[in-house]
């Protein structure tokens, strides 16, 4: 889809919540059918742009919000949420043509944009870092829980901040020798293969031992699709 055409689908997702029915006597909204969800996808999967755009209103509100979430302070230099989303929309255009996607809802549609966007802001984090392996602060004397607060949103006041900034620094303290290299080298943009083979683990373990430090740093308040 042309780029211009975003522009507009924020107003058109307005007008599309409008039109949705109030089943009589109920007072709830009547969502869209199956059969008519059904029936956008395979004009979607011909090219057609009409019903390519009703599909993309489905999704592209809470994807610019999750977008934008997702990028942070330390990515919305490099990287314009406008340019994350038609990148999605890029991809499920390609995937939808080539029928690799198995979709039967507007909820399902939803989960693979989401899903879509984490990676890809994922990869542009790697991609980043490998050009610039963060100016040698997450290397050894690095300030890792710095690093970690550059990657979350920015906090509301200043004691907020400073209490933030608190716990990560105990929950940096408490991650063991192998834990820490492990969150440094990703950082830096290291593949999970890289970071076996550096640590002496096999893949297998390590992507358990990342699960769970991912499971530590979301419950810390730090985004963690970096990982």
């Amino acid at each position: 889809m042309a780029a211009s055409s975003f522009g507009t689908l924020a107003e058109a997702l307005d007008r599309k919540q409008n039109d949705d029915v109030l089943l009589p006597g109920s007072g709830n909204v009547m969502t869209p059918t199956s059969t008519e969800f059904t029936t956008l996808l395979e004009q979607g999967r011909r090219g057609d742009r009409g019903a390519l755009a009703q599909l993309a209103q489905r999704y592209e509100a809470k994807l610019r919000l999750v977008a934008r979430v997702l990028l942070g302070p330390a990515l919305r230099p490099y990287l314009d949420t406008v340019d994350l989303v038609q990148s999605v929309h890029r991809s499920l255009l390609v995937g939808l043509r080539a029928d690799k996607f198995d979709i039967s809802s507007p909820e399902n549609l939803l989960a693979l944009a989401l899903t879509m966007v984490r990676r890809k802001v994922a990869r542009h984090w790697r991609h980043l870092q490998r050009q610039q392996r963060l100016e040698a602060r997450s290397t050894e004397g690095g300030d890792l829980p710095g690093l970690l607060a550059s990657l979350s949103s920015p906090q509301s006041d200043p004691a907020s901040a400073a209490q933030f900034n608190d716990q990560l620094r105990q929950l940096c303290s408490n991650l063991d020798e192998t834990e820490q290299r492990m969150l440094e080298m990703r950082l830096q943009g290291s593949s999970t293969a890289e970071v076996a083979q550096e640590l002496g683990l096999n893949t297998v373990t390590l992507r358990v031992r990342l699960m769970r430090l991912r499971q530590r740093l979301r419950a810390g308040g730090v985004l963690d699709d970096c990982l």
